[in-house]
C-alpha cells in the first residue's frame, strides 16, 4: 500500500473472518447443533421431525440421522456432522451424546477463553484431559460375562431405551430378536474372543402388522416373487445359480435396422431367440439347479422353458442382496453363462415364496453358511419401520462392541459423573492455567447427566449436587434412574450399562473436534458460484432475459 494501489490477495466476493470473531463463530455454530441434539438424549428424548426439500419426513431421535437430514450450511457444524457420522461408523451408537458433548467443551472454552487464556493452554489442557479420562474409564469399567444372556440382554435393552421403540413393550420382543441375531453370526476363536461381522444381519422391512409381528429367520429373505405362474413355489434341497446376467437376448451396443421382407424371415428370427433363450435354460438345468436368482432381467421365453424345468426364478434382486446370498449359500456370482460350471451353485435346504401382508415375498432358510440371518420388520408405517430398523442397527453395534471390547461402564450420567470428580483431583495436580482447561472438561463432562436429570423431570442442579455427593462417597455407579425420575445409587442394579468401547469413543471423538475447532483462527470462505453463463459473451441469465426476443449476438 506504499505506492497507494490496493492488492487483492482473494478473489472477488471472498469472505474473510479472523482472531476471536472466526473462533467465536465457530464455537456459536457447534452450540447451536449441540442445543438441538441434547433435547433427544436418553430414554425420556424428544422426536425430531425433519422434512426435506421434496416434503419427505423423517422422525427419529438418532443423533447420526438427525444430522444427516439436517442440510446444514455452516462449516464449523459440518465438521460436527463428520465426527457424529464417523461416531456411528466406528461404533454405532453414542452419536447424540458426541454432539452434546463437543458443544459443550466448546461452550467451557470460549468462556477460557474471554479471560484471555490462549487457545494453545485450553488444548493443552483438554489434550491431558482426555489421555486421563480414558485411563479412568478403563479403571472404572467392570468385565461382562458375554456367555451370559440375561448380562447381553439387558445392554440390548440400555440401547434400546433411548430410542424410538424403547418407549413400549416391543423392546422386549426386539432385545430377544437382536440377541439371537447376535448369537448366530458370532465366531468364537481359539482365543476366547468373538469375530461379529454385521453384514451377516440382513434387515427387511415389509408394512403391516405391528413391531410385535417381527421375527429373526435363519436365511435370506428376498422382497421379491417368483416371476412365472407355472413356477414351483417351494423347492427343497435348493441347488441356487447367484446370476449377474440376464437372461435376455443381448440388444447390439450400435443402433441397427433389421429389414425383414416376408412373414418366412420374421419367424425365422423370432426362432432363432427362442433357440438361444432355449439353450441358456438348457445349460442351467444340466449344472443341476433348481432356483434361479439373477439381478437382471429374464424374458418371458426364458420364464416360460425355466418353469418347463420346474426351476423357481426370482429376478431385478438388488446388489447388496445378492451379495448377502452369495455368502450365505457358497455359491459364487456368475456374470456370464460361457462361465457356468456345478461347482458354482449354492445349497440351501429350503426356497419358498410366502405371503406377508399383502405381498410374497421368497424365503431362502437352512442355507450353507449357517451365520446368516434376515430380521424381517413389520410395522404400521414406513416412519416407524425406518426407525425401528435404525434402532435395530444401534443395538446390534453395541452387542458387537460388546463382544469385541466385553467391558461395560454404568449408565444414567453415572460414569461421566465419576470421570469428573476424578479429573477435578487431576487438574489441583496440574496446575497453571492448563488445571482451569481440566475443570471445564470436568464440568463439560456433567452436562450429559445434567440432560438427563431435567429430561426426567427433576431439578437439574439439585441432581447434580446429589451425584457429586454419593460419587464423593465412593459410589461410582450413582446416576439418573430416567424412568423412575430419581437419583440411583446403583445403576448396574436398574440393569443400566453401556459398552466401555462406545464411552471411549464418545469421549475421544467430542474431544478431538472441540480441539479442531479452538486451533482454527481464520475462516476464508471462497465467493459463491455466479449463476451459469449463457451465450459467447458470457452473459448473466438475467443479461440474456433483459435481451428483446429474436434478436441475436451477431458481433
Amino acid at each position: 500500500m506504499a505506492s497507494g494501489v490496493p492488492i487483492l490477495v482473494l478473489k472477488e466476493g471472498a469472505q474473510r473472518t479472523h482472531g476471536r470473531e472466526a473462533l467465536r463463530a465457530n464455537i456459536l455454530a457447534a452450540k447451536v447443533m449441540a442445543e438441538i441434539l441434547k433435547t433427544s438424549l436418553g430414554p425420556r428424548g424428544l422426536d425430531k421431525m425433519l422434512v426435506d426439500s421434496f416434503g419427505d419426513i423423517v422422525v427419529t431421535n438418532d443423533g447420526a440421522t438427525i444430522v444427516k437430514e439436517m442440510e446444514v450450511q455452516h462449516p464449523a457444524a459440518k465438521l460436527l456432522v463428520e465426527v457424529a457420522k464417523a461416531q456411528d461408523a466406528e461404533v454405532g451408537d453414542g452419536t447424540t451424546s458426541v454432539v452434546v458433548l463437543a458443544g459443550t467443551l466448546l461452550e467451557k472454552a470460549e468462556k477460557l477463553l474471554d479471560e484471555n487464556i490462549h487457545p494453545s493452554i485450553i488444548i493443552n489442557g483438554f489434550t491431558k484431559a482426555l489421555k486421563r479420562s480414558l485411563e479412568i474409564l478403563d479403571k472404572i469399567a467392570d468385565p461382562v460375562n458375554v456367555e451370559n444372556d440375561e448380562s447381553l440382554k439387558k445392554i440390548v435393552e440400555t440401547t434400546l431405551a433411548s430410542k424410538y421403540v424403547g418407549h413400549g413393550p416391543e423392546r422386549i420382543k426386539l432385545a430377544e430378536i437382536v440377541l439371537e441375531a447376535i448369537r448366530i453370526i458370532s465366531e468364537k476363536r481359539p482365543d476366547g474372543t468373538y469375530y461379529v461381522d454385521l453384514d451377516n444381519v440382513k434387515i427387511e422391512k415389509k408394512k403391516g402388522g405391528s413391531l410385535f409381528d417381527s421375527k429373526i429367520i435363519r436365511g435370506i429373505v428376498l422382497d421379491k416373487e417368483v416371476v412365472h405362474p407355472g413356477m414351483p413355489r417351494r423347492v427343497e434341497k435348493a441347488k441356487i445359480l447367484v446370476l449377474d446376467a440376464p437372461l435376455e437376448i443381448q440388444k447390439p451396443d450400435l443402433t441397427t435396422k433389421i429389414r425383414v421382407t416376408d412373414v418366412e424371415q420374421l419367424d425365422k428370427f423370432l426362432e432363432e431367440e427362442t433357440k438361444l433363450l432355449r439353450e441358456m435354460v438348457e445349460k442351467i438345468a444340466s449344472t443341476g439347479a433348481n432356483v434361479v436368482i439373477t439381478q437382471k432381467g429374464i424374458d418371458e421365453v426364458a420364464q416360460h422353458f425355466l418353469a418347463k424345468k420346474g426351476i423357481l426364478a426370482v429376478r431385478r434382486v438388488k446388489r447388496s442382496d445378492i451379495e448377502k446370498l452369495a455368502r450365505a449359500t457358497g455359491a459364487k456370482i456368475v456374470t456370464s453363462l460361457r462361465e457356468l460350471k456345478e461347482e458354482y451353485l449354492g445349497y440351501a435346504e429350503l426356497v419358498e415364496e410366502r405371503k406377508v401382508g399383502e405381498e410374497k415375498m421368497v424365503f431362502v432358510e437352512g442355507a450353507k453358511n449357517p451365520r446368516s440371518v434376515t430380521i424381517l420388520l413389520r410395522g404400521a408405517n414406513d416412519m416407524i419401520l425406518d426407525e425401528a430398523e435404525r434402532n435395530i442397527k444401534d443395538a446390534l453395534h453395541a452387542l458387537r462392541n460388546i463382544l469385541r471390547e466385553p467391558k461395560i461402564v454404568s449408565g444414567g450420567g453415572a460414569s461421566e459423573i465419576e470421570l469428573a470428580e476424578q479429573l477435578r483431583v487431576y487438574a489441583r495436580t496440574v496446575g497453571g492455567k492448563e488445571q482451569l482447561a481440566i475443570e471445564a472438561y470436568s464440568e463439560a463432562l456433567e452436562t450429559i447427566p445434567l440432560i438427563l436429570a431435567e429430561s426426567a423431570g427433576l431439578d437439574p442442579l439439585d441432581s447434580l449436587l446429589q451425584l457429586r455427593s454419593l460419587h464423593a462417597k465412593g459410589l461410582k455407579n450413582a446416576g439418573v434412574n430416567v424412568l423412575g425420575g430419581k437419583i440411583a445409587d446403583n445403576m448396574y442394579d436398574l440393569g443400566v450399562f453401556e459398552p466401555l468401547l462406545v464411552k471411549k469413543q464418545v469421549v475421544k471423538s467430542a474431544t478431538e473436534a472441540a480441539i479442531t475447532l479452538i486451533k482454527i483462527d481464520d475462516v476464508i470462505a471462497a465467493a459463491p458460484p455466479k449463476k451459469e453463463e449463457k451465450a459467447k459473451k458470457g452473459e448473466t441469465e438475467e443479461e440474456s432475459e433483459s435481451r428483446p426476443s429474436g434478436l441475436e449476438d451477431l458481433s
